[in-house]
């Protein structure tokens, strides 16, 4: 799809890969709108940007959900893109008594699966209008194998993963509506910091994959150590039927 003149709405935009592709994007001739919960993080973001906007709120809430996907729909009418990013992670030592597990899965399933299912519902309707439109849902390498750390996050992110497969089969058929899913690895940025996010590769590379995977509508987009998993299991995925 074009990768220019459109208008994107970045859920966790202040900070992070999300507004490394909010810079990516901005950068090649594209509206940006940033969103995230912090007034104070997404006007120091706008700063970064040009002539972007920011919509402040909490899309785990479903009254913010609702409010912005209203304010969406009559203020920024052009729509055509709506990138998934906000998610929430916690390590959730399972052995631990005290670790109250299912509050922290709650919370990721609500951010990183729920929500998503919910805003992408409420947005549809005003992407559908567009001549050419997509909807990239931000996953992870954590969908192909979990880990004693991340457990839940990693289930969260799974069903993120099965919920994009499906939505894309939904919409096979509908040639102005893409439907994308970016699996980064681990990435150097402060919401990965528990986990060692130091060591991780850079948002910017993220967003560059994004960038370049949009161009030639690769709707399957690895990033750095993803793509040996997924040239492993994306074929015999493709070879089932849907």
């Amino acid at each position: 799809m074009k990768t220019t003149g459109n208008t994107l709405f970045i859920s966790g935009g202040s900070a992070g890969i999300g507004l490394a592709i909010a810079k990516k994007f901005n950068a090649a001739g594209n509206k940006i709108i940033i969103n995230g919960r912090s007034e104070e993080r997404l006007q120091s973001a706008l700063k970064e940007l040009n002539n972007a906007v920011a919509i402040q709120g909490d899309l785990s809430i479903q009254a913010d959900r609702v409010r912005i996907a209203e304010e969406l729909k009559n203020n920024h009418p052009d729509l055509n893109i709506i990138i998934n990013n906000a998610g929430a992670a916690f390590m959730n030592d399972l052995s631990d008594q005290n670790n109250h597990a299912a509050e922290k899965a709650y919370q990721e399933i609500n951010t990183n699966y729920i929500s998503i299912i919910d805003f992408t519902a409420l947005t549809l309707p005003l992407l559908l209008q567009q001549d050419d439109a997509a909807i990239v849902n931000v996953s992870s390498i954590a969908v192909f194998r979990s880990n004693q750390y991340l457990p839940t996050y990693s289930a969260s992110k799974a069903a993120l993963h099965h919920y994009t497969q499906g939505l894309r089969d939904t919409f096979s058929e509908t040639a102005q509506l893409n439907v994308y899913e970016l699996y980064p690895p681990l990435v150097n940025t402060e919401f990965s910091e528990p986990i060692g996010g130091a060591n991780g590769i850079s948002p910017s590379e993220v967003a560059d994959e994004l960038f370049a995977a949009m161009e030639k509508n690769q709707f399957e987009v690895p990033v750095g150590d993803s793509k040996k998993i997924h040239a492993l299991i994306n074929p015999l995925i493709e070879g089932m039927s849907h």
